[in-house]
């Protein structure tokens, strides 16, 4: 037995959920300091991968796994959802882009509506890219913009000029695209009220209908890591970064876009990410690409992370995976609370365990959720305590 027959899943066959793919682009122009994804600038890279080797070797590894799938007891859903995300996508261009959503095609029955995300840096994309896109079949497109303050963008190593990120909304907007979203990141060490006020002017200026922000959070073994226990950097303070929370959700309910998880808003219903709510309604999806995880049917497995050794596994056959696991039920009961709690339709009290019942009365007691149509809905001081009333929930 080789080392990819051992790690080869064992599936069992597909779930009730959505079915989605999601691409996963190792590539960057430079590494952001706030970053721990699986990713790698050409030079890390050197001659051992390219976006050349990176596409034949996603190419094989899709039809792999629409082999695998056809050999399922139940036939292999239409694709509802997919993702490209990374690293950086944009680096590989429209033209690029195109290949990779044609290789998904190729193996795959995309829905009739499907909706098709990419992310981009702004500064890797112009009014001809996202024409590009546009033209190949993509909805949706995802920016990068962290924040409109120059001096918190150096602090986070990122390279775009704070008004990019707008004009490139813009521009999506422009060649097509009624979906798009801004990325926020706030609590960078230095950042004050007025800058995150600066962030959300601009983010509202570019008319986009979908905003996700996230707490800066210090990753083990990245450079901001090693400047904040040098002392260089303050680390984020937690009661800072629920007050900017709460500015964040005031200032965009107030423009129109409502929270339906904790980290997104939406202008509507329409505006909402459904890759992501795939992941938190407990759907099935394939992650291709190197790192990349993936989820049918209660077995999740997961890539090995270099592009050159994904690349050689893939020649080898079967799936790409360094490893997987399927999941028991406690396992599954415990992702699906972590999950479906932070969203704004909230948890059925029906898939709540017997053993919950005390942690529950105490949350609903301090005012953290309340009960709505039979589900607990977090209340918006609730939702600056998500993770905490999870851990009650689950003990």
């Amino acid at each position: 037995m080789t080392t990819a027959d051992a790690d080869r899943p064992v599936l069992r066959d597909f779930g009730s959920g959505a079915f989605g793919v999601y691409v996963h682009v190792p590539f960057c122009a430079t590494r952001c300091g706030y970053c721990d994804f699986n990713t790698y600038t050409a030079g890390e890279l050197g001659t051992s991968a390219s976006p050349q080797s990176w596409l034949e070797a996603l190419r094989g590894e899709l039809a792999t796994a629409a082999t695998e799938f056809g050999a399922l007891p139940s036939a292999t859903p239409q694709v509802s959802t997919i993702f490209v995300g990374g690293g950086t996508p944009s680096l590989l261009g429209g033209d690029g882009l195109a290949s990779v959503l044609d290789a998904v095609r190729a193996n795959f029955t995309l829905a009739a509506d499907a909706e098709v995300t990419t992310e981009s840096n702004p500064e890797s994309t112009s009014p001809e890219f996202f024409e590009r896109l546009r033209a190949a079949g993509y909805t949706r497109i995802s920016l990068g913009m962290q924040s409109a303050a120059q001096h918190v963008l150096k602090v986070l190593d990122r390279t775009h000029t704070p008004g990019r990120a707008v004009a490139a909304a813009k521009e999506a907007r422009a060649a097509g695209f009624e979906h798009v979203n801004l990325d926020l990141i706030y609590g960078t060490p230095g950042e004050t009220d007025a800058d995150l006020d600066l962030s959300l002017d601009a983010v509202l200026a570019a008319g986009v209908d979908h905003v996700s922000a996230y707490s800066l959070i210090v990753e083990d073994g990245t450079a901001l890591a090693r400047k904040v226990r040098r002392g260089e950097l303050p680390a984020p303070d937690d009661d800072v970064l629920a007050a900017r929370y709460e500015r964040i959700d005031a200032r965009l309910a107030a423009a129109g876009l409502t929270w339906y998880e904790v980290s997104n808003w939406a202008a509507s219903d329409a505006a909402r990410c459904r890759h992501n709510l795939g992941y938190w309604d407990g759907g099935d999806w394939l992650g291709a690409g190197p790192g990349a995880h993936s989820h049918v049917g209660g077995v999740r497995w997961w890539n090995v992370k270099h592009p050159a050794r994904y690349a050689d596994r893939v020649a080898l056959g079967g799936f790409p995976a360094a490893g997987w696991e399927a999941l028991t039920d406690d396992e599954r009961y415990t992702e699906q609370l972590m999950l479906t709690v932070r969203l704004r339709t909230g948890l059925p009290l029906a898939d709540l365990a017997p053993s919950a019942s005390p942690a529950l009365d105490r949350v609903l007691a301090d005012g953290l959720a309340r009960v709505t149509g039979g589900n607990l809905v977090l209340t918006d001081r609730g939702r600056l305590l998500a993770d905490g009333i999870v851990r009650d929930l689950l003990t």
